[in-house]
Parts: C-alpha cells; sequence; structure tokens
C-alpha cells in the first residue's frame, strides 16, 4: 500500500491532523493519507471530552457539547473566586462528537484497522508494519509518518506525577447547576497525602452535568476509590440530592518533566501526547495540539519536511517542572498555589500562561505571585535531580 502521509492513532491528535491534511489550500493538491486506528480493546482510547480555552468564534464550535463564559475556583476554605473570560471561552468537545462531524471529510482517507508493529526508515521515507485484528499484515510505504502512540518506553524524568480522575455525567432531579459557568477546581475536597485533589463540575443544564473528581499523586485509586470520593463530592459538598448517573468518564495523564522528540527518524514525526502537548501542570492538551497538527498539515501541503514545532516553550516546561517537584515533595501547597494565582493573576494573562502563550516580563511577574522562596529551593535542586525512566 503506497499513500503520501501515514498517520498512526485515532485519537484527538491523529483525527485532527488527518482532517487538516485533507483540506489543503486552494491551488494545492490533496495528499494520500492512510489512518492506522487501532482495534476495539484495550489499545483504542475510550470515549471523552476535550476541553480548552479560545478567543472567539472556533472552528469547531458547531460541534461542541457546550461552552462558559463564566468559570469559578473554590479555596480549600470554600470562598469561591468568580471570572468573567471576556472574549474567551472555555470548550468542551466530546470525540464521538468530533468522530461523526469529521466523518464525512475523513471518507476520502484509506482506513486501516490494526497495529503498528515496526516503523522503518527509508531514504524516499518510510515503511510501516501492520497487523489487522483479524491477523493480516499491511505493509504501507509512505513519504512521511506521524506517530501519536504514546512512547515505549515513556522518555525519562526527574518528578513525575499522574493526573487521574473519574467523572459522572449526572442528571439531578432538580436544577442545581449555574449553566454559564465552569467549576474549573474545587479545593473543598480532602487532600491527599501527596499532590492535590478537587472537584471538577462542567454544567450543560440546570439538571445536567459532568462531575469529577481528580487528583494529581503518584499513583491512581481503585474504582471504589473514586466512587467513594464522588459521592462525597456530589452529597456532602455540592448537595445535589436525588440524581441518575448516565454516563462515566475516566482517565489519566503523565505529569512529567520529560523531553518529548517531536521527531522519532528520519520522517516519522510524533505529535499530540507523544509530542509534548500534553501542559505537564495542568494536563491540557487540545489546544496544543491543534497547534501542532495545523502547523505539520501546512508543511506537508507546502511541499517541506514537516517536523511538528514544540507544544510549549521551554520556560514554560522549566516552571512547570519547578511546580511539579515543589508539589511532590510537599513544599508547595498546590491547591494554595493554584487558588493564589487564579485570585491575584488577571485572568486573561493567566490562561494563556496556562496555554503557553505569556512573554517573560508576563511570567516574571506572575512568578511573584508564587511561594518565591519555596520555589527558588526547589529551582535549586533541580539540575541535581537524576532523570529516570
Amino acid at each position: 500500500m503506497q499513500c503520501d502521509v501515514v498517520v498512526i492513532g485515532a485519537g484527538a491528535a491523529g483525527l485532527s491532523l488527518a482532517w487538516r491534511l485533507l483540506s489543503p489550500p486552494p491551488g494545492v493538491s490533496t495528499p494520500a493519507v492512510v489512518l492506522i486506528d487501532a482495534p476495539p480493546g484495550p489499545l483504542r482510547p475510550p470515549p471523552r471530552t476535550w476541553c480548552y480555552w479560545e478567543q472567539g468564534t472556533g472552528e469547531y464550535d458547531a460541534w461542541l457539547t457546550a461552552s462558559w463564559h463564566r468559570v469559578r475556583v473554590r479555596a480549600p476554605g470554600g470562598r469561591p473566586l468568580p471570572r468573567d473570560l471576556g472574549g474567551m471561552r472555555y470548550k468542551m468537545l466530546s470525540s464521538e462528537s468530533f468522530v461523526r462531524a469529521l466523518g464525512p471529510r475523513l471518507a476520502a482517507l484509506r482506513h486501516v484497522e490494526g497495529v503498528a508493529d515496526e516503523i522503518t526508515d527509508r531514504h524516499d521515507g518510510v515503511t510501516v508494519a501492520c497487523r489487522g485484528a483479524d491477523g493480516t499484515e499491511h505493509r504501507i510505504r509512505a513519504r512521511w509518518a506521524f506517530d501519536s502512540r504514546p512512547p515505549d518506553p515513556a522518555p525519562p524524568a526527574r518528578v513525575g506525577l499522574v493526573q487521574h480522575f473519574k467523572g459522572w455525567f449526572v442528571r439531578t432531579e432538580r436544577p442545581v447547576f449555574t449553566p454559564d459557568s465552569v467549576d474549573l477546581m474545587d479545593f473543598r475536597t480532602p487532600q491527599p497525602p501527596q499532590g492535590l485533589s478537587f472537584g471538577y463540575v462542567l454544567p450543560t443544564s440546570p439538571c445536567e452535568a459532568l462531575v469529577e473528581y481528580t487528583e494529581f499523586s503518584g499513583d491512581p485509586l481503585s474504582d471504589d476509590a473514586y466512587d467513594d470520593a464522588l459521592r462525597h463530592y456530589t452529597g456532602s459538598l455540592l448537595g445535589l440530592g436525588d440524581f441518575e448517573v448516565r454516563a462515566v468518564e475516566r482517565g489519566r495523564i503523565a505529569m512529567t518533566d520529560a523531553r518529548h522528540a517531536t521527531r522519532a527518524g528520519r520522517s516519522t514525526f510524533r505529535i499530540g501526547a507523544a509530542g509534548g502537548a500534553v501542559r505537564p501542570s495542568t494536563g491540557y492538551a487540545f489546544a496544543a495540539i491543534q497547534r501542532q497538527t495545523r502547523a505539520a498539515a501546512s508543511l506537508v501541503h507546502a511541499g517541506r519536511e514537516p517536523l511538528p514545532p514544540r507544544a510549549y516553550p521551554r520556560r514554560s516546561l522549566t516552571m512547570d517542572a519547578i511546580l511539579l517537584r515543589g508539589i511532590d515533595t510537599g513544599r508547595l501547597s498546590g491547591p494554595d498555589f493554584f487558588t493564589r494565582l487564579f485570585d491575584e493573576v488577571p485572568t486573561e494573562r493567566l490562561l494563556r500562561f496556562l496555554d503557553g502563550g505569556t512573554g517573560p516580563l508576563e511570567e516574571f511577574r506572575i512568578g511573584l505571585r508564587t511561594p518565591v522562596l519555596s520555589m527558588l529551593r526547589t529551582t535549586a535542586e533541580m539540575p541535581f535531580l537524576t532523570r529516570r525512566t
């Protein structure tokens, strides 16, 4: 099988890139694209929601589940900190909606259901050996390959936590939610011995919302422990009363200072989480995935080497590493850190900072709103820490 581009993985990164590759500018021919998607089972990502903030109208607005112009953080003592996003919106897109919307355009590509076993560089491109669910073997020759699968083993890191969560899509018997506002971080939840925890509420109507319990810590919880935490949060803290759980979402995201290279071979590149699109301090990735895939597709269309750009500036990743180390050692209180930032930094600037879009002077001013001595101590020890797989 011969093509111009092979995309491995049909998650947010793979689908976004395939869609952009099939949408060339006027006068540019559409490349031949093969998309390799894992068969149903543990290798295929489950349905999920992707959230991101964006200025004004976006290209996916017609497919959104919901969007909000207000967000709120609750301090550990319960003090609410509501913020208006101005011209920005916090947006929620489901993977099912994304796949349905892209379906007609993605019909133009060749879809292979299977597992990529081997990627081999050639002088003029790559060959991907793929094994189908029925055992059929495929060999796909392409000029370029984009791999969105997590690298195995993971890149070594000096510090690493896991953001792990479970959420319930609930429908209550009485109106209890404020549909125009998201609870971004509710730190009234009991805090774990290591790391931090918070509640997360995405209302879609006065009686419907996605309610999640999230932790940043060393290890995920058992399923029963998540359910206990959610029952406490929905009952004792939110006071939802009687409700029906209509669907469940769960996940885990590595939050490390590992260096994710976007090049995996002469003609093979990594995108998405594999290419460093996850912001280590927050776990957000969708907006960075769009930046990466937009740039890579433009380079393919221009006939140039499509090396995806870094998802975030180096200094942003350095600050994230210091923050994660501070939380992991207990020098920094995660709830106090994030609450103070949200309370003292203008909302628009803070959101740009979390997305890697601020300059050095802005970041210096934001740094003054953090526990300076603890941050300096942690900064001083970072060069002496060993990176481990």
